[in-house]
């Protein structure tokens, strides 16, 4: 595929809006920068991206997204270092995600330089956005839906492909108290549970609002046949540390691959940090829990990068973690946070200079 940097159109804003934001308190995903990538799949191909101003979307009510669902996503961050210098985290990984996710739903894939060139295209025109206080990143949301018309239950002829940006403070504050699901499931052998589908987030939220009733913040979601293994948390994938073992459950159809579990696996091996990547029971957590061995469990994902568990409840019992001074959850956000913000070496070579 050849480059097609320059053949981007870009297309500014006359009015930006980055005057009237507070960038010391920044909600997460709430505002949104000045401009999108826009890119249309018709008669076959995709056409070449634009950079556009941020604004509404205009569908037929037919558009088969409202109908059959066909919608995937991204979500990824840019960050700005002291030198004013842009990164981004495992880009590549995003975008080969992306794709796995668009042929699962019958979607076209989309070509790597289309996202890549696109992407830095946008960053560039918004580089004033990317906050820099701790812990703050431009939030970066790739996704494809069907934008063809039509009733009858059928893959699209026309599909969209946007990028939107917004600057975010911190995903989550603090520590979450999670619930193990006994009933519900996120997912199924054999469905779309790998894929960043819509849909797939759609069905959480009725649990999860069940969950917070009963005074959690999350649903620890466990598998569709027996709900005996624990699979993800909540919209993460979901870490266990007995002793100083750290344990995650394998990647399936079930389970998404996430690019922060992958990269903890992969920094923790690295600092001889024993990790096992294995199904791991319920009931193994709760008598870890009981007999002092269960030390920690946390969150990972893009958004929030490492979010600490204090506590999981299960069959009408609550279960408190430790609280210990030096935890794996936090000296691993550490380390990744400082390879994406350029403030240490990068031995994995996951950091990706976007301007």
């Amino acid at each position: 595929m050849n480059a097609i940097s320059n053949d981007i159109e870009i297309i500014k804003t006359k009015n930006t809006k980055i005057n009237d934001v507070d960038f010391d308190n920044l909600k997460f995903g709430s505002v949104f920068s000045d401009h999108m990538l826009e890119c249309d799949f018709k008669d076959g191909k995709w056409q070449v991206p634009k950079v556009v101003p941020y604004a509404p979307i205009t569908l037929d009510p037919s558009a088969k997204i409202f109908h059959y669902g066909q919608s995937i996503f991204e979500g990824m961050k840019a960050y700005k270092d002291t030198d004013e210098n842009v990164w981004l985290f495992r880009p590549l990984d995003n975008f080969k995600r992306l794709n796995i996710s668009a042929k699962r739903l019958a979607i076209p894939e989309l070509p790597e330089n289309y996202f890549m060139d696109g992407l830095k295209a946008l960053i560039t025109v918004d580089k004033n956005w990317i906050p820099k206080k701790d812990g703050s990143s431009l939030y970066i949301r790739p996704f494809i839906f069907a934008s063809g018309k039509g009733f009858h239950a059928s893959p699209a002829d026309a599909y969209k492909f946007i990028i939107a940006t917004a600057p975010s403070g911190s995903y989550f504050a603090g520590e979450i108290r999670v619930l193990i699901e006994e009933t519900y499931s996120r997912s199924a052998n054999g469905g779309v549970g790998f894929a960043k589908a819509g849909g797939n987030y759609a069905g959480q939220f009725y649990p999860t609002q069940l969950a917070i009733e009963k005074g959690y913040q999350q649903v620890v979601w466990t598998d569709d046949n027996t709900h005996e293994y624990i699979e993800e948390a909540g919209a993460m994938n979901i870490f266990v540390r007995i002793n100083d073992t750290l344990i995650t459950g394998p990647t399936s159809d079930r389970i998404l691959d996430g690019i922060t579990r992958k990269s903890i696996i992969e920094l923790a091996k690295s600092e001889n940090i024993a990790v096992e990547v294995r199904k791991i029971s319920v009931a193994e957590v709760v008598e870890a829990s009981k007999n002092g061995s269960l030390k920690e469990m946390f969150g990972a994902g893009t958004a929030a990068v490492i979010s600490p568990i204090s506590g999981f409840g299960y069959k009408n019992e609550d279960f408190e973690l430790p609280k210990l001074e030096d935890t794996f959850a936090n000296y691993l956000k550490k380390r990744i946070t400082d390879i994406q913000t350029n403030k240490a070496e990068d031995p994995f070579g996951w950091r990706y200079k976007a301007d």
